[in-house]
């Protein structure tokens, strides 16, 4: 992940989605490319050509602040992508802070934070890494991604998107949830470019999924704050789920990622679902209710 030809890459690859009439510039007849031209996006930039020429080709190090903000404006640049262009333009990209020496090992956690997140019972809960690797859940959080794999850690929600099949099962739009997986990682990766468990899952995943070849090639990026996510689950039917992702300050890199239920019906499946991962009856019992019917998945909200 070599910090210029990162920056050309995504540079090209934002302007070449920004026609001109997007960007206010005349009809100039017929074009070889739909995007905007080097020399169109340096003036309307206002740096000189041979400057922006520099930056795509890797060659031009620590634009200015005025300068990116400047391309971002005429890439239509959003904020999430605003923030990956400052980092890719960074010269330190290493993803260290003053802290950083007295985080965790990979994969391992606080046992004041395993804690939290096990407290955390009436609603999935799960802590990860920037590569989305899972290093805490409670029970709930296991019973909704039902994966078989999860005692082999790290457990990854990445690899379970493009390398288990039963991951297009459980999430039906799993289109979107592999987009965003991937812009996620993007978005890390040009955050915390020296990341090993990053490099280990980009090098891992991209020989074993053409899909996840196909969208890093895109180079699009996306910041999962919150948002809502859909879930066809095999015993509780189909629902969906809110969820926050809380930046973690005192354990550098990690996140912790709560879901809530926005609905009734959501509410019934979880309920549901916490009766199965709760020790309880003998093995064999029937649960009213099971099986719910599967949601309308046509619904309008953007989904994560």
């Amino acid at each position: 992940m070599n910090a210029p030809s990162e920056l050309g890459g995504f540079l090209r690859s934002r302007r070449a989605r920004v026609t001109p009439q997007a960007a206010g510039l005349p009809d100039r007849g017929r074009r070889r490319v739909a995007g905007l031209r080097r020399e169109e996006v340096a003036e309307l930039a206002g740096v000189s050509l041979v400057y922006y020429t520099r930056l795509e080709q890797g060659r031009a190090r620590n634009p200015s602040d005025a300068v990116l903000a400047a391309l971002g404006r005429v890439l239509r640049l959003d904020p999430a992508e605003q923030a990956h262009l400052r980092d890719l333009a960074r010269d330190d990209r290493s993803g260290r802070s003053p802290t950083a020496d007295t985080r965790p090992p990979s994969g391992a956690v606080r046992e004041n934070l395993r804690r939290l997140v096990a407290a955390v019972g009436a609603v999935p809960a799960y802590v990860l890494n920037p590569a989305m690797d899972v290093l805490a859940a409670n029970d709930l959080a296991r019973a909704l991604v039902a994966a078989p794999d999860w005692d082999r850690p790290p457990f990854s929600l990445a690899r379970q998107v493009f390398l288990d099949p039963g991951a297009r099962r459980l999430y039906p739009h799993w289109d979107e949830v592999a987009r965003q997986t991937v812009g996620f990682l993007r978005y890390a990766a040009g955050r915390r470019p020296e990341e090993p468990a990053l490099l280990r899952l980009v090098g891992e995943l991209s020989p074993l999924s053409e899909e996840f070849r196909a969208l890093w090639a895109e180079r699009d990026v996306a910041e999962k704050t919150y948002g809502t996510k859909s879930f066809r689950h095999p015993l509780v039917g189909g629902f969906d789920l809110a969820y926050e992702t809380l930046g973690l300050p005192g354990d550098e890199g990690l996140s912790l990622v709560v879901f809530t239920a926005p609905d009734a019906r959501a509410d019934a499946a979880l309920r549901l679902l916490g009766s199965w991962s709760t020790p309880g009856p003998p093995h064999g019992r029937q649960v009213p209710g099971a099986f719910l019917p599967a949601a309308d998945t046509g619904r309008g909200a953007a989904r994560r």
